[in-house]
């Protein structure tokens, strides 16, 4: 049975790896989200295979009540559906680093997030595999 847990491991912080990030990684758009991944090596990396970090930026959604609100939907959304990237990433050398970007205009229902998310883990799965 798959943990559906988001661990503190989990959990993407480290300032340097994330403006690595966004100079180096790869990234894809699969609306409203914008997903960004780097890989790391298993030595450096920490013990979790994905370490996952999410955003919701201050000039789209001024009133934090909207931000927090639209961070746990995406939160949530991953929570569940990370054991599929895990399934996926079994037998791969590398650990990555991923973060994920509200770019949508409006505040949209849980469940376009969802789909979003498994859509962009499929995705994800399909080019990491390549």
């Amino acid at each position: 049975m798959p943990s559906y847990t988001f661990h503190h491991s989990e959990r993407l912080k480290s300032r340097k790896t994330i403006s690595r990030l966004f100079k180096e990684g790869e990234a894809m758009l699969v609306y409203p989200l914008r997903v960004s991944w780097i890989p790391q090596d298993k030595e450096q990396a920490p013990l979790s295979p994905v370490q996952f970090a999410l955003s919701v930026p201050k000039r789209r959604f001024p009133k934090a009540v909207d931000r927090n609100r639209l961070r746990r939907r995406m939160r949530e959304a991953y929570r569940l559906h990370k054991h599929l990237l895990y399934e996926g990433m079994s037998d791969s050398e590398f650990n990555y680093a991923i973060m994920a970007v509200y770019v949508g205009k409006e505040e949209l229902p849980y469940i376009d997030i969802e789909k979003a998310t498994q859509k962009w883990i499929k995705r994800f799965l399909k080019t990491v595999k390549k």
